[in-house]
């Protein structure tokens, strides 16, 4: 199945679009690696696809249960090792919105998280660390 078409733009820019929706996204080197960082990096958006897969599945597992994630926010943390250059580490630091959280709903929550297809399919030697933060 094609999901997307790239194009290379020169500089170590590159532009795809989404196949059915048609949406643009730009990629661009860092500027730690001969880029000029003005837009997410190739690995930015590899951190980035696991922090919304998070959100796609819980949001899943939400519907299911009636539970309002709507506040939701998440912020993604990228550790990079030099050689070779990869990912090393990946926080996700998700803020979840007030609700009348029980034990057993955040559990659910959680297992949902870490149980996307993204975290399912990165390589076992990059670390992937969940951090929910319940406000009562």
């Amino acid at each position: 199945m094609k999901v997307s078409t790239l194009r290379y733009e020169g500089s170590l820019q590159s532009t795809a679009v989404h196949e059915s929706s048609g949406v643009l996204i730009r990629s661009d080197a860092p500027v730690d690696n001969q880029g000029l960082g003005q837009n997410f990096s190739p690995t930015d958006l590899c951190a980035t696809a696991l922090g919304t897969c998070m959100f796609t599945i819980m949001g899943i597992k939400a519907r299911e249960k009636g539970w309002k994630l709507e506040g939701m926010r998440a912020d993604v943390h990228k550790t990079m090792a030099a050689d070779p250059r990869r990912i090393t580490a990946i926080r996700i630091d998700i803020h979840m919105p007030m609700g009348s959280w029980t034990q057993e709903s955040r559990q659910i929550l959680e297992r949902a998280a870490k149980t996307c297809p993204v975290a399912l399919s990165l390589h076992p030697d990059i670390e992937q660390e969940l951090n929910l933060l319940w406000t009562d």
